[in-house]
């Protein structure tokens, strides 16, 4: 049988695989982890259930839940060695270079010796990123070494209290925990094939993670909610944010947080973070960024037909929990680290290498001539 050309530009719209862990713009809101849609999942678990559900197919019952915490508190802490890497990053380094050296490293210290321990490496790096995230940034910006193991039960509580030292309101603990499950898994994104690529190759868990984050480092994939949340902050106030976007759009500026290669009308996740947005900014006693978001998305709307896609109003989110800019797309790492590994783990268990061919577009067949020829 011929060969079937690729033909989309980026492979937009070709299937390059199967999986049983996500469907994108199919079914429910427009998004399904294994088969939950993310709002359902949103509403009525934790990202810890959601991670164990990705990496084993089904949700836990409670003694299995109950198992899967325990493991992961006792995962929690750095290596010594690693701290001292984390010392010598300086405060100017873009905090996803810090993720992927952290990752990297810890490779070298925990190698993943064989496939057996895939779920051991997976659970580790679970626990481990918002540690690796914490300690680099509380050091270097502030001459603080903070201990890097919490009392809080969940991942996302127990990033904001390293992060704040403080511990964090139900609120602000309960919408960590949106934002994780949001961001866990999204199919064959450019973060999501690079790891099943370097997975493909029958390489180690550390290598396909590094290289995960290594993608979704690139402003095209993670960032866009950093890059939001730096216009938003310009903006005095909703009619300021209108006319200023409205001369963006005439200089053909770029505007981050809006569209979506796959979804046509609209982000199911976007609803979602948007709701939780308004609520964080009645607590945090000043909503005027979460107003001149809605007025971005409005003026988005109706000039261009561009909706917000789930990185806009987690720009606000963030910003109402007291979370750093620099640190957003890091926190999509320590999400997604779900995802990469339960696809990292699917594509071993079926595997054979990715390599696709491309269309040759270059020069005609020729000779070489000597050089006082040419």
């Amino acid at each position: 049988m011929a060969e079937k050309k690729l033909s989309g530009a980026g492979l937009r719209g070709q299937s390059a695989g199967q999986t049983k862990l996500c469907t994108v713009g199919k079914s429910g809101s427009g998004l399904t982890y294994c088969g939950y849609d993310v709002s359902d999942l949103a509403d009525n678990a934790t990202f810890e259930e959601v991670a164990y559900l990705l990496f084993n197919g089904e949700l836990p019952n409670q003694s299995q839940l109950y198992d899967f915490k325990a493991e992961l508190l006792t995962q929690r802490d750095l290596p010594q060695a690693l701290k001292e890497v984390l010392k010598l990053i300086p405060a100017d380094a873009h905090p996803m270079d810090v993720m992927r050296t952290g990752c990297s490293f810890l490779g070298n210290l925990e190698p993943e010796v064989d496939f057996s321990e895939q779920n051991k490496a997976s659970n580790r790096l679970l626990a481990v990123f918002p540690a690796i995230m914490c300690f680099w940034y509380k050091y270097s910006h502030h001459g603080l070494e903070i201990d890097c193991v919490t009392d809080e039960d969940s991942i996302g509580g127990h990033f904001l209290k390293l992060l704040t030292g403080n511990n964090p309101s139900d609120l602000h603990r309960k919408v960590m925990d949106v934002s994780l499950i949001l961001y866990a898994e999204h199919e064959f994104n450019a973060s999501t094939f690079t790891a099943r690529v370097c997975a493909s190759t029958l390489s180690d868990m550390y290598s396909c993670v590094t290289g995960a984050i290594g993608s979704l480092r690139g402003p095209l994939h993670g960032g866009a909610n950093e890059a939001a949340m730096d216009m938003i902050q310009k903006f005095s106030s909703p009619a300021d944010a209108k006319v200023q976007m409205a001369g963006m759009l005439q200089r053909k500026e770029k505007i981050m947080g809006f569209g979506h290669a796959i979804y046509s009308e609209s982000d199911p996740r976007n609803v979602i973070i948007k709701a939780w947005s308004e609520k964080l900014g009645q607590d945090f006693g000043d909503s005027s960024l979460y107003h001149i978001s809605v007025a971005c998305e409005e003026f988005m709307w109706d000039s261009k037909k561009l909706f917000c896609n789930a990185d806009f109003f987690h720009a606000s989110a963030y910003h109402f929990m007291g979370i750093p800019t620099k640190l957003f797309t890091p926190i999509f790492v320590c999400s997604r680290l779900s995802g990469w590994a339960a696809h990292i783990m699917e594509q071993r268990s079926n595997n054979r290498i990715i390599r696709p061919s491309a269309d040759y577009i270059g020069a005609e067949p020729r000779k070489v001539t000597a050089i006082s020829q040419r």
